[in-house]
């Protein structure tokens, strides 16, 4: 497979040969389960003090007095140490032992990643995500990309190969979550936009775009290529990522 190389001008430079993996196979039960397993690795576990509830004299009264025999309180007749009194335990509390991460094989985890590759230059996969683009697919840039120092020269060379018009739609998407999220640091909800993929080092002008991800061949993983578990992410490509990413993956 050969695709075209644009300078940041947005004219044709020259022709490159893909690397192999963009011929992977599309596998969405892989690729979700790589993106869970990556999303699980970041929560945080959490449970109760074992003795919550617990932490007090009771003491069942026994037989003889027509009462239930749960523990109580030895200054009065209040039930504790039980789910169902007023004070007792939780009767099925979060516990810190609970395995929360969701583990995947390393070899399935490889092939998830390939195929998120390869899904990004699938033009029906890329816009029934929702992205806005007018340009053939895959879109791979001069390595002059990369060394782009200023915001601005980004939104150009972004406008003239035809995608700044996803990152409008991610700006303008932005809205407060619906729900209790919003009163956890999660107050924003925004739709993701063009992922960046460089050689050698992140390209950092890019890092104020809305929904905007710069990041190098090394660093790729599926959650990035695949946001929500859904692959066909709008993804650029430099000339030398492609080139180092051939012998890599």
């Amino acid at each position: 497979m050969k695709a075209n190389v644009k300078r940041i001008d947005g004219e044709f430079d020259s022709e490159i040969d893909l690397p192999a993996v963009f011929g992977e196979v599309y596998r969405p039960d892989l690729i979700k389960k790589s993106v869970i397993s990556i999303q699980s690795r970041r929560r945080q576990p959490h449970g109760t003090n074992p003795y919550a509830g617990i932490n007090n004299s009771g003491l069942g009264w026994g037989s003889g007095r027509g009462a239930s025999h749960v523990p109580r309180l030895k200054n009065g007749s209040r039930a504790v140490k039980v789910p169902q009194a007023r004070g007792g335990r939780e009767a099925h509390p979060p516990k810190v032992q609970k395995i929360i991460v969701r583990r995947i094989n390393k070899k399935e985890n490889a092939k998830a990643l390939s195929s998120a590759i390869a899904a990004s230059s699938c033009d029906e996969l890329v816009r029934l995500r929702g992205h806005r683009f007018s340009c053939e697919l895959p879109i791979v840039l001069e390595d002059r990309f990369s060394e782009l120092l200023r915001t601005k020269d980004v939104v150009t060379t972004l406008n003239a190969i035809g995608v700044y018009l996803d990152v409008e739609r991610s700006r303008t998407s932005r809205k407060v979550r619906a729900g209790r999220g919003k009163m956890r640091g999660r107050r924003y909800k925004q739709r993701t936009s063009v992922l960046i993929v460089t050689a050698d080092s992140p390209l950092k002008a890019a890092r104020n775009l809305a929904g905007v991800d710069a990041v190098t061949v090394n660093e790729l993983n599926t959650e990035l290529l695949a946001p929500g578990t859904q692959a066909g992410r709008l993804t650029i490509w430099t000339k030398g990522a492609l080139e180092k990413m051939g012998g890599k993956i």
